[in-house]
C-alpha cells in the first residue's frame, strides 16, 4: 500500500462503510393515529368561567374514542394530556412535550386529576395523545377554559 498504512485503510473503509450504510437505512417518521369523525375530548369539570378553590378537580370527558395507557397501541384510543396556562403545539405530528407545570401527561389513562393552582386566572385545555404521545389525525383537542382559583 503506497501511502495508507493497512490499519488506515482499514480504518477509512469501516467508515466509508459505516457512511453508506447509514444513508442506505430508511428513515421511519412517526405517523399520527387517526382519529374518528366526530370524536371529542373535553372538561367536564369544572366549567368554563367557574370559581374554584384548591385542590382543583378536573374531570375528562371523551366521547367517539376509547382510553389506553401510553406504549399501548389500539385502534382509535389515547391518553389525555392537560395544558395549563399554555398553547398546544404548533408541530401536531410530534410527541406532546412535557413541561413542569404546563404539560402534564396522563398515560396510565386516568381521566380526572387534582391540582393545586395559585390563585388568580388560569387556563386549562386537553388534548388526546396516541401510544408515542403524538396527537392524532385530526387532532382530538378541547376548547380552552378560563377558571379562576380562590385565594
Amino acid at each position: 500500500m503506497n501511502h495508507l498504512s493497512y490499519k488506515s485503510f482499514l480504518r477509512s473503509s469501516l467508515l466509508i462503510a459505516g457512511l453508506a450504510l447509514a444513508s442506505a437505512a430508511p428513515t421511519f417518521a412517526q405517523q399520527q393515529s387517526p382519529a374518528p369523525a366526530g370524536a371529542e375530548v373535553y372538561v367536564i369539570s369544572p366549567a368554563d368561567g367557574a370559581k374554584v378553590s384548591n385542590p382543583v378537580v378536573v374531570r375528562f370527558g371523551l366521547k367517539g374514542m376509547g382510553i389506553a395507557p401510553a406504549g399501548t397501541q389500539a385502534e382509535n384510543s389515547g391518553h389525555h394530556h392537560l395544558f395549563i396556562d399554555t398553547d398546544l403545539p404548533t408541530d401536531l405530528s410530534k410527541p406532546i412535550p412535557a413541561v413542569d407545570g404546563k404539560v402534564v401527561h396522563f398515560g396510565k389513562g386516568q381521566t380526572e386529576t387534582s391540582l393545586t393552582l395559585a390563585p388568580g386566572p388560569h387556563t386549562l385545555q386537553l388534548m388526546l395523545g396516541d401510544h408515542l404521545h403524538i396527537p392524532n389525525n385530526p387532532p382530538v383537542m378541547s376548547k380552552k377554559i378560563t377558571i379562576t382559583v380562590a385565594p
